[in-house]
């Protein structure tokens, strides 16, 4: 049996500590946490735990442990946007093969760098682009590529961004404020983006992009709102936004469950939604149901380290995800089309919104002898393709809530773990989102910003020119 190999963790984190290191404590025979970087003590406590790794394998930033001789074959960064360059290129430099969450960076110069330093050290830079690996949008690209479309015409793209998850990630959250994070089309679409020239294949020619923020503005704040949700809100029991509505009832998580086709997983979430005390009661009879009663999950997870009833509450009152999402310092649009000319003449089209009442990508894929129609749902995956010639309707995918090994974008988080393990085991030469390969979808992506800013369409081959100049 072939050791495991070794990795560091830059960043512990919800991607680093729940994406990526929990499948190395499933999966310990392929692949060990050895060190970690992280400068928030109880995270990285928790997370030294949870791998079992000594006082000296611990270190609060990246260039400490970075200073240190290479003690393992992989880095894992998953730190904030803004901070992935240096760590990323320090890492190569000491000879680190390395796995990146997505966005590369956000500054279109450093994926640039980020791309030259991984061809110039012959390491390895992998990009988080997790979606390319589950069964779902697998299935999209072999049906395109089979020819069992014929000639691809057009594809429309939709991420409907639920609600609560928008409010929490874009209105309150991290990535509320572009200047002080990613854009939207970066930081939420860049995956879309890369599926998009994934299934195409060939480099975009033109893209044009629309979009504003329009509803968590504080002209739409209600009459006599607090500027925080627990600061005595009249509206608290009708606010689809009342902080507590997520982060201590978890009711839109409820709502997932409950709309599934899982005959036991909708029954037990609409007892906790509408029958409290009975459903705490069962936990005591069930235990996996208590981490419902208390969840400790994201997104509850990234709002403290403290993660009892105590420290969530204390959390709602003092920190950014207790304000009212209409009295926030955010800056990114709520809505927001893209439309994509390839140079193949295939035309493509992105919407991302985030005003859904369910979370979920939609797929729409139109060739010259059939289409392809699909959901990419928390609740469920489903993919069907309609036959022009014999008119029939044919599922050719679907999967339940719950189904794969791991629940991360359709069980792409740990499949991306998966491909990173045996890339490094068998250094295969072409791998799927080498950092060469993910650069185009972030160069669509401030391109699409340039646009929805400017007002105007943007040529890429022009684009490209004036970066490489």
């Amino acid at each position: 049996m072939e050791k495991p190999l070794t990795a560091i963790v830059i960043g512990a984190g919800s991607r680093g500590r729940d994406a990526y290191g929990s499948y190395a404590v499933k999966h310990s025979d392929r692949i060990r946490i050895v060190g970690v970087a992280e400068p928030i003590r109880a995270r990285r406590e928790q997370f030294a735990k949870i791998h079992n790794l000594p006082a000296d394998a611990c270190y609060k930033t990246w260039e400490d442990i970075l200073a240190r001789p290479k003690f393992a074959d992989a880095a894992i960064i998953t730190t904030q946007d803004d901070m992935h360059t240096q760590p990323a290129l320090l890492a190569m430099e000491r000879g680190y093969d390395v796995l990146l969450e997505k966005p590369m960076s956000n500054k279109l110069e450093e994926c640039v760098q980020l791309v030259k330093k991984s061809e110039e050290t012959g390491k390895h830079l992998q990009i988080c682009h997790v979606l390319r690996y589950t069964d779902f949008y697998a299935t999209v690209y072999n049906v395109i590529h089979s020819g069992k479309i014929g000639e691809l015409i057009n594809i429309e793209c939709k991420e409907n961004v639920s609600y609560w998850h928008f409010a929490h990630s874009y209105v309150r959250g991290l990535w509320r404020n572009s200047d002080e994070s990613s854009p939207l089309i970066l930081a939420k679409c860049c995956h879309d983006l890369d599926l998009l020239y994934w299934m195409v294949g060939v480099l975009p020619k033109k893209i044009n992009a629309f979009g504003s923020l329009s509803h968590y503005r504080a002209e739409n704040a209600p009459p006599d709102a607090p500027k925080r949700c627990l600061d005595g809100c009249p509206y608290a029991e009708t606010c689809i936004y009342y902080a507590p509505f997520l982060y201590i009832d978890v009711i839109p998580l409820l709502r997932i469950g409950a709309d599934s086709d899982v005959r036991l997983i909708r029954f037990f979430s609409n007892l906790a939604i509408h029958h409290k005390r009975i459903f705490k009661a069962f936990s005591y009879l069930i235990p996996m149901l208590k981490q419902v009663v208390d969840w400790r999950e994201w997104p509850v997870s990234v709002i403290t380290d403290d993660l009892t009833y105590e420290g969530k509450m204390k959390a709602l009152r003092e920190g950014p995800w207790g304000r009212c999402v209409y009295y926030c310092d955010n800056n990114q649009p709520d809505h927001m089309v893209t439309s994509i000319e390839f140079e193949n003449g295939v035309t493509a089209s992105l919407t991302v919104h985030g005003h859904s009442a369910f979370e979920g990508r939609s797929i729409r894929v139109d060739g010259s002898k059939g289409t392809l129609i699909g959901d990419f749902l928390h609740s469920g995956e489903v993919l069907y393709f309609y036959d022009k010639l014999t008119g029939k309707k044919e599922k050719i995918y679907s999967a339940r809530l719950f189904e794969h090994e791991s629940i991360g974008h359709g069980g792409g988080d740990w499949k991306l773990m998966d491909a990173f393990v045996n890339l490094l085991r068998k250094n295969i030469s072409n791998p799927l989102t080498s950092a060469r390969a993910s650069l185009e979808s972030h160069i669509m992506a401030f391109a699409a910003e340039k646009s929805r800013v400017e007002g105007k369409v943007v040529y890429m081959d022009e684009y490209r020119r004036n970066l490489i100049e």
